[in-house]
């Protein structure tokens, strides 16, 4: 039996079990010794198979589909604070308290800026 069962089978691995499967399922002499691999139980197992797969497939897409829309709205929300705080701004003014309180930096609180003396030749 696997090692590991709790990684993920690759879908080569899956797919040579599925071939295997309907091999046997064509063979009419097989009759297994031990009752917990006769075609009925590997035929339950594959079709529980089957649906966990379809399950897991929807959950996904609906996951993803939630992720979208979480991003989205953080979009919507980011680019509405963006314009809330041009408003700030238009309203009180780039050196304002309220433009601070928004989380914007005043204005007056920015170095000005020192020119280079020029080269001489």
């Amino acid at each position: 039996m696997a090692k590991n069962e709790s990684k993920r089978i690759t879908p080569a691995q899956l797919q040579a079990d599925r071939d295997s499967f309907a091999a046997l399922q064509s063979n009419d002499k097989y009759a297994p010794a031990n009752p917990a691999f006769t075609i009925a139980a590997i035929t339950t197992v594959h079709s529980g198979l089957s649906t966990d797969q379809q399950t897991e497939a929807q959950a996904n897409a609906a996951a993803a589909a939630a992720r979208d829309n979480a991003v989205a709205r953080e979009w919507e929300f980011h680019n509405l604070i963006l314009g809330a705080k041009d408003q700030v701004v238009a309203q009180f003014g780039r050196d304002s308290n309220e433009a601070q309180a928004v989380g914007l930096k005043k204005k007056s609180e920015y170095k000005a800026r020192k020119r280079k003396p020029p080269e001489d030749k």
